[in-house]
């Protein structure tokens, strides 16, 4: 047996002569003699032609791959799902979303666990992807980077996957004709990478850069660039340094890093999901990290970017005047950000950012601290007899701070959805729209369709929307989501009736359903669990499983 600590996992499958056949089973997928000497290198694709976020992802997982080989490793390119949120929002099939988070950090750790890998790529091109990788990276914790796949390039007049939604809405409040929404349709979407606004993909790609799992820069590359075949490259590369240093997950994946990523997603107005992935991130790596938190470090970190979906500019634009890196140094040097966090380049964040240029002259996409889109957090994590264990709210400032509001209560999205279109819902409701959390859904669906309509018919300012489901990165408006307990654990969201006062309030982070205690017990004793939606198969499994989201949806607690 080698004493190649950098072979601690490849060595038991490959060395001696009782692993003869291991070693012929390689040599016919291309092992020479001097490869079974080698780190193995698993690089982790996510690549899928059903989506413009992967469609690359395969041309990627060979740049990884060659840049492992010709830093002295043997790298082994492997397939993990992904599905589209994208095409499947609205439907039943959106069920399957969350769930896919799971689904793949189970198959990155089944494969490299069974295969023996020594260190790991894994490159990720869509918003449940991205945080199913890490997942599936911090359950191994093994040296290990990960590759944002990129952004894409906007639609014809400025226009991305939320536009399309949007132009539905207007087409049924009679703004918008038939001609107009398909050729919104046919060019909003141009070609390969993640959706173009700071929307979830976006937000978790500088999320983890902001964390050290990913190298400087890969978060704000477009999926077509020459830039992005580098970053893939210098990634594969870069494990073999860190299986040299033997560099962890662990030792960069810390508290004060998750803080980092906190602190970077607040800046970007980034996508109330960041909430339930970076808790589920940190539950999978041991770290104590609650929605708490995010109440803590929302207090004194400002909105500083004008993005998408609340914003007017695209990742794309941001790409162009140096990406998130010289946003991450104003926030340090302001003391805002962790500087002697470790990264997957081997130095620290402070050492990262040290030669990082400012932001062009005259830009307006990113303000500066006296000029804040807004001065704490669009994160609001609120409390109250309607939620007693947190809700998530983004709040902006453009739709107010303050709603009170009658309910209307809707048991699934598709039947708030047809009641939105028929012009049922009107200026003053509160939709609640439940038994869509993890379990009830199950799989917490994302309300971007119902929300997009809402907008589209001119209701943004008019209507609060609030769920046990929760939002797309590009939902936005009056909305409160990941509200729990949920109403399949008979939460208070399942006890609201049609015409009950709810009150929210964004500068004392509250949730208030205006009734009674008695009213509330009575009402409490009333209720009954509903039949589970699935019995069998994944969903059945995953509702059985699937912790509270105010802990991050996850499947693997002890």
């Amino acid at each position: 047996m080698t004493d190649d600590k950098r072979r601690r996992h490849s060595a038991p499958v490959v060395d001696g002569l009782g692993k003869s056949a291991s070693r012929a089973m390689l040599r016919a997928v291309g092992f020479t003699d001097e490869d079974f000497r080698k780190p193995q290198v698993g690089v982790a694709s996510t690549w899928s032609n059903l989506t413009p976020c992967n469609m690359h992802i395969d041309g990627l997982a060979r740049e990884a791959a060659k840049g492992a080989d010709a830093a002295g490793g043997k790298s082994l390119i492997f397939n993990t799902i992904t599905v589209s949120d994208g095409i499947a929002n609205g439907t039943e099939g959106m069920k399957y979303s969350l769930v896919s988070r799971e689904v793949i950090a189970d198959s990155i750790e089944t494969v490299a666990g069974c295969e023996g890998f020594d260190g790991l790529v894994a490159i990720g091109g869509c918003d449940k992807n991205m945080p199913g990788c890490v997942m599936g990276l911090a359950r191994l914790n093994r040296p290990s980077v990960f590759v944002y796949g990129g952004t894409i390039q906007p639609g014809e007049n400025h226009t991305d996957i939320i536009s399309v939604f949007e132009a539905v809405g207007a087409h049924a409040q009679g703004k918008m004709d038939l001609i107009e929404v398909k050729q919104i349709e046919e060019t909003a979407i141009p070609g390969p990478g993640s959706c173009g606004g700071m929307y979830t993909a976006n937000t978790m790609a500088s999320a983890i850069e902001a964390m050290g799992m990913s190298l400087p820069g890969s978060s704000a590359q477009n999926a077509v660039s020459d830039t992005k075949l580098a970053d893939c490259e210098a990634a594969g590369a870069a494990v073999l340094k860190l299986l040299d240093e033997d560099i962890k997950p662990s030792d960069i994946m810390t508290r004060e890093a998750f803080e980092n990523a906190i602190t970077v997603v607040i800046a970007l107005g980034g996508s109330t999901n960041a909430v339930l992935h970076l808790l589920g991130m940190a539950s999978t790596m041991g770290v104590e990290l609650s929605l708490d938190d995010f109440v803590r470090i929302g207090k004194q970190v400002p909105v500083l970017a004008d993005l998408r979906p609340s914003g007017h500019y695209m990742m794309s634009e941001l790409v162009a005047i140096g990406g998130i890196q010289p946003l991450m140094k104003m926030l340090l040097e302001r003391g805002l950000l962790h500087g002697n966090c470790l990264t997957v380049t081997g130095r620290t964040l402070a050492e990262n950012l040290a030669q990082v240029e400012a932001y062009p002259e005259g830009q307006d996409i990113i303000h500066a601290f006296d000029n804040p889109i807004k001065e704490d957090s669009h994160l609001r994590i609120l409390y109250g007899n309607l939620s007693p264990t947190g809700a998530v709210a983004k709040i902006t400032g453009k739709e107010g701070t303050h709603f009170t509001g009658k309910a209307r209560v809707f048991h699934s999205e598709e039947e708030a959805q047809e009641r939105i279109m028929d012009g049922t819902v009107v200026a003053g409701d509160v939709l609640v729209i439940r038994y869509e959390g993890p379990k009830g859904g199950p799989g917490m669906r994302e309300m971007l369709t119902p929300t997009s309509a809402i907008m589209g018919k001119g209701l943004g300012s008019d209507v609060a929307l609030i769920t046990d489901g929760r939002f797309s990165g590009g939902s936005h408006g009056f909305v409160v989501g990941h509200i729990t307990p949920e109403a399949a654990e008979g939460g208070p969201i399942a006890l609201v009736e049609n015409g009950d006062t709810i009150t929210i309030d964004a500068v004392n982070n509250t949730i208030e359903l205006g009734i009674s205690d008695d009213e509330m017990q009575r009402r409490r004793q009333a209720w009954q669990a509903p039949a589970p939606r699935s019995t069998r198969g994944v969903l059945a499994k995953y509702a059985r499983t699937v912790s509270s989201a105010s802990i991050g949806a996850v499947t693997d607690l002890p």
